[in-house]
């Protein structure tokens, strides 16, 4: 940074272009002022001491507590916290079994959808789902801050899913048969639209399992983890998409979501895919093997439709199977404990 400040400019070859003359006339480039790994050692030799870090770390780690109550090694989680809660992540849909059978759309959705369709980090409005619910549970409106800052609280950060007012959901359309903007999904069989956490809930309280359907490069954009928490506490099970962004592919199968690609040519448009189906996934699940995926129509015709399996690896596989990277490390400590 500052051979980029010498030069006045960050469009600089810091290793070729010249930072300045000397005094005689000649150029000079970083490599000529530069010190050498010698000086480097020289400096750090006379400047850092032992002493100096046996002062701070040797009081800390001799501290002895004689006296006073037990104090618990576990946290202790408040039932009323709305920053930071004890995490679901063993228990309700991610403690029972996914069955990959009769699972309905939650979306169906277009090309390019982002992390941040998926859980955005913008600030909390009072009239979104997490907003009433913050409210409900006494915060103040100015304190509401953003979905990002609440992401150690899973029942404010679920609210987020899908949540963005830009997305695109192809199953809610307005009376022309265009695509309605927004936070919004159609829970079937009723066909009703209701905002998009309304019938997540809904869902939720049937123990319905739900797939996405989608385009390509499903969820590109920033690594946000909660992309793929939200939608797997929903009750999603599977995503079948044109395509996957690397980082999401990986963090949907940390989670237990299995990821299926369409086969070139094959897509929600050339399937007459609306949101009314149910789905079946059917196969061994081995790394990118061919599975199939069972559409049901609402008339009773059923599709069958083969998909590329997007668990790449051995080790992909095993997480997935685990039911999710947590899952997968217990079962691993628990087997290292008995051995």
């Amino acid at each position: 940074m500052i051979a980029y400040a010498i030069a006045g400019t960050v469009r600089f070859d810091i290793e070729k272009d010249v930072l300045g003359i000397d005094t005689a006339g000649n150029e000079v480039r970083l490599k000529d002022i530069w010190p050498t790994d010698a000086e480097i050692d020289a400096v750090v030799k006379a400047a850092v001491k032992p002493e100096q870090f046996r002062k701070v770390y040797n009081p800390m780690f001799n501290v002895r507590v004689e006296h006073g109550e037990k104090v618990s090694p576990l946290y202790a989680w408040r039932p009323r916290s709305t920053y930071i809660r004890r995490p679901p992540y063993w228990e309700g849909a991610l403690a029972g079994e996914r069955t990959l059978r009769g699972m309905r759309p939650l979306a169906v959705l277009p090309d390019n959808i982002t992390t941040d369709h998926l859980s955005p980090s913008n600030a909390i409005l009072p009239s979104s789902a997490a907003g009433e619910y913050l409210a409900r549970m006494g915060l103040p409106e100015e304190d509401f801050n953003s979905y990002a800052t609440h992401r150690g609280d899973h029942l404010t950060a679920q609210r987020a899913t899908f949540a963005n007012p830009k997305l695109f959901n192809e199953m809610v359309r307005n009376e022309d048969g265009s695509v309605k903007q927004g936070s919004l999904a159609r829970v079937e069989p009723e066909g009703k639209v209701m905002r998009m956490w309304e019938a997540i809930e809904t869902y939720m309280e049937r123990k319905q399992p739900l797939i996405i359907i989608a385009g390509a490069d499903y969820g590109q954009g920033s690594s946000r983890d909660w992309a793929a928490k939200g939608v797997r506490l929903a009750g999603v099970e599977a995503i079948a998409a044109e395509g996957f962004e690397r980082i999401h592919r990986t963090n949907l199968i940390g989670m237990g979501v299995l990821p299926l690609e369409f086969k070139p040519g094959t897509n929600r448009n050339t399937l007459g895919i609306d949101g009314t189906e149910t789905y079946d996934v059917i196969g061994l699940r081995t790394p990118r093997t061919d599975l199939t995926l069972v559409i049901t129509r609402r008339n009773g015709e059923v599709l069958k439709v083969p998909m590329t399996c997007r668990l790449d690896s051995d080790e992909e596989v095993a997480i997935y199977e685990a039911g999710g990277v947590l899952q997968r490390f217990a079962q691993d400590f628990l087997e290292a404990s008995h051995a």
